[in-house]
């Protein structure tokens, strides 16, 4: 038998990633399997965790070619993302291929002239049964990369002082996990809980006040270590060790975008330039106030969600969908959590939080779909629905997002309203109780039933697993909260939703069993007109209807489907109301809003 040639690479898995054409868009990678199986089997994963849609990133794969030695054995691909190779198990087995790269969402991959972003989820094709073993990538600098630099949450391996170079990661799920930044960007460091955190931001503008939001993501993440990990009383010092050895934000910085994407170490975050504070400016926009929110939100998902996670999502299979219906607790109380931290971390007042709080409220009121699924189905079906919105979501779909952060406010307000124990300590116990690992519905509930001195099955089966509607305003009520009733937008009166350009009101959604459902009018329609006491009138604008119908409680409607005329008639609803919260009690309310641990 011959002996292996020796490999330069720490592993045994080695990938060498190149900017082959930043104007074609193309990344080139090397794989060299050290000890390829015989019957050796690659793949790309179908989806990346922390985004639950299938979306086949090997459609950007292109020119897949396997090296042995002297020979090029062929190929053979087995279904839409894994290709099988016959191979020798006595030498390193090399395969190259090309990924084109422009998309600028934190997702998946991009390259231009300016910038470089991946996910390993993109670029890295699995080595089947060797995932587990250590994994190396290399990144190659070149004169094209003249003045770029790296960031990436993986750990240094031989990196010169540009960052390009090799770094490791213990498995495949650590280098799907651990997205890479390249190019001329910001780069600002702080400690907070003891561990050394970097914020990256690519694209920004030199109005951009680095010091402001470098301190902000800080407060951040004291806020939430904090929370976690604080000790009982307050105190600097932490009780608890916190589960990363480091941290890492990379912001990309865009014309007109918003999102952000977890992961153990680092989040990927997008965002508007016109967001990011101001040199000179004090004001806090809420542009900016929505940007701290997205940090906080992608940060605290560090605990819920990367490590406290479904059990359904012990081990990610990256070949298909990955089922749970629990996204409404690890999305949902995240989403509760994120614009709280900031309050209690003293980047907005009460007026703001509440404004903040407000919103949700009223995003979940006026969405017919909570009344049909549960948010608990809506976290199953997040493969094919959230992710897939089109002009009917509003009326068979609710969000996991913000129902589940409504779930989250009522435990936590009924839970201090009955005095035995707070959201906050559910969150910590079930951190210690699932020993920061997977958890089900029955941790929640259990912890839930000893801290609360009862059980909250029913208040699970009505809220997660129903439709009923939520006790919010006698919650917040008792919590010094006032809740005001302000007359409805003109579109939420007539139930539906529209864009506004160029002089034309185009219909996007109609919801359920409102008077423009009623009247026929149907999402893509171009609403032209309205007929009201024998005299026909161009509508540019929604809100010129009240000026056209005066004191008519029915009018006619001029609009265009599919290029034909129709007319219909409209009944003009009574007026509805939406909520408005103010703070009636601060002292009542300080206890749940200012909370320090």
């Amino acid at each position: 038998m011959a002996s292996r040639k020796p490999s330069s690479s720490p592993a045994g898995i080695h990938y060498r990633v190149e900017a082959a054409d930043l104007h074609a868009h193309l990344f080139r990678v090397t794989l060299t399997i050290a000890r390829p199986a015989s019957r050796q089997r690659v793949s790309l994963p179908v989806w990346i965790p922390g985004s639950y849609l299938i979306r086949e990133f090997s459609r950007h794969l292109q020119g897949l070619q396997a090296r042995q030695g002297q020979r090029s054995p062929p190929v053979q691909q087995l279904d839409k993302c894994t290709w099988h190779i016959d191979a020798s198990p006595e030498e390193p087995l090399t395969l190259n291929y090309e990924v084109y790269a422009f998309d600028p969402s934190v997702r998946t991959a991009w390259l231009d002239s300016q910038r470089g972003f991946f996910n390993g989820t993109s670029l890295c094709l699995r080595v089947e049964d060797q995932c587990d073993e250590p994994h190396v990538l290399e990144l190659v600098s070149s004169p094209a990369l003249r003045g770029w630099q790296v960031a990436t949450g993986l750990t240094p391996h031989k990196v010169n002082a540009r960052g390009f170079g090799t770094w490791l990661a213990a498995d495949y799920d650590e280098l799907a996990d651990c997205p890479v930044e390249m190019g001329r960007f910001w780069r600002g460091e702080f400690t907070a809980g003891g561990v050394p955190h970097q914020l990256v931001v690519a694209g920004a503008a030199d109005s951009f006040d680095r010091a402001r939001l470098l301190a902000d993501t800080q407060t951040i993440c004291e806020a939430a270590l904090r929370f976690w990990h604080g000790r009982p009383g307050g105190g600097a010092r932490l009780a608890t060790r916190p589960p990363m050895r480091s941290y890492l934000f990379l912001l990309n910085v865009v014309d007109d975008n918003y999102g952000g994407l977890e992961h153990r170490n680092s989040t990927a975050l997008i965002a508007s330039r016109k967001d990011l504070p101001r040199l000179g400016e004090a004001r806090q926009t809420d542009g900016y106030t929505t940007l701290l929110g997205l940090i906080s939100h992608e940060y605290f998902h560090t605990w819920n969600v990367k490590r406290l996670r479904p059990a359904e999502f012990a081990r990610y299979d990256y070949t298909q969908e990955n089922y749970t219906g629990l996204l409404w607790f690890f999305e949902g109380f995240t989403s509760y959590y994120d614009d709280l931290l900031l309050r209690r971390a003293g980047l907005i007042d009460d007026a703001a939080y509440l404004k903040l709080l407000n919103k949700t409220l009223n995003q979940v009121a006026q969405t017919p779909g909570r009344a049909i699924q549960s948010v608990a189905q809506a976290s199953f079906d997040a493969w094919v629905k959230y992710y897939r919105q089109d002009e009917n979501t509003a009326n068979a779909t609710v969000s996991y997002y913000t129902k589940g952060a409504l779930v989250a406010l009522c435990l936590d307000l009924t839970l201090r309203q009955e005095g035995q124990a707070t959201l906050d300590d559910v969150m910590r116990a079930l951190w210690q109780r699932c020993k920061a690992g997977p958890m089900t519905e029955a941790d929640l509930a259990a912890v839930l039933q000893a801290l609360g001195g009862r059980s909250y099955h029913r208040e699970l089966a009505h809220w997660v697993h129903g439709t009923r509607e939520l006790p919010l305003r006698d919650l917040l009520q008792a919590h010094g909260v006032a809740v005001h009733e302000d007359p409805a937008q003109l579109a939420q009166r007539l139930g539906l939703r529209v864009t506004e350009t160029g002089g034309s009101v185009q219909v996007k959604t109609v919801l359920r069993d409102g008077a423009a459902e009623q009247a026929g009018l149907a999402a893509g329609d171009e609403w032209l007109g309205v007929e009201v006491g024998g005299q026909a009138w161009r509508l540019a604008r929604l809100d010129e209807l009240p000026l056209y119908a005066g004191s008519h409680k029915t009018v006619g409607v001029i609009a265009a489907r599919d290029r034909r005329l129709l007319r219909l008639r409209l009944n003009l609803p009574a007026a509805s109301v939406t909520w408005r919260l103010a703070l009636q009690d601060a002292a009542q309310a300080r206890p749940w809003l200012a909370a320090r641990d």
